[in-house]
């Protein structure tokens, strides 16, 4: 959609209520995007497996929300780095800023009292937009998400934005809209 500008909260803030978020290489300007189609998930369709249902019965894993942004943003940064990655030093700092402000959040899974999964994203409204994931052990990830939409429906947040298509996040009940779709999704829930 652009380049340049800046990762200030308004600029930040702005862009998603538009249905944009910045993904760049941290040797590139600022890059801004807006796919087409994007990825969703409603909190009420999520899809959770038989074998996921029985490993979250078991109690493996603990939840918390908002407890260790900064851990949670620097695990997502370091099991990409080997391959690039799009969480800058920039990115990580801002990002920070949103969340002091209470705009960004994140969701941690623990084993014990080891963090082994969780995501971040910012929330504007009944719109969480996602922004990056990471698991070191097996279903982290997706014991995580299925927490945060059960947290979402109790909040009544009704929408979260995925971005972009993975076949982890269809296969857990994420489907893709068309831009126009979303944008209204947004002038509906999102609260800017």
């Amino acid at each position: 959609m652009a380049i340049g500008g800046d990762l200030e909260p308004e600029t930040l803030i702005k862009a998603y209520s538009l249905g944009i978020f910045p993904w760049y290489n941290e040797d590139e300007p600022i890059c801004w995007w807006s796919p087409n189609p994007r990825l969703v998930l409603f909190p009420k369709e999520v899809k959770v497996s038989k074998s996921m249902k029985q490993l979250l019965r078991k109690g493996s894993f603990q939840f918390t929300l908002n407890q260790e942004f900064s851990a949670v943003i620097h695990a997502c940064r370091e099991i990409r780095v080997d391959n690039g990655t799009w969480i800058s030093p920039d990115i990580m700092d801002a990002y920070t800023h949103l969340h002091h402000l209470g705009l960004a959040h994140s969701v941690e899974v623990w084993d014990g009292e080891n963090l082994v999964g969780g995501f971040y994203g910012v929330q504007l409204g009944k719109v969480f937009f996602g922004e990056s994931m990471f698991s070191l052990v097996s279903n982290a990830s997706k014991a995580a998400l299925i927490y945060f939409c059960l947290h979402c429906l109790e909040e009544g947040i009704e929408v979260i934005d995925c971005q972009q298509s993975t076949s982890h996040l269809i296969s857990m009940g994420a489907r893709e809209i068309s831009r126009q779709e979303f944008l209204h999704l947004l002038e509906k829930f999102a609260d800017f």
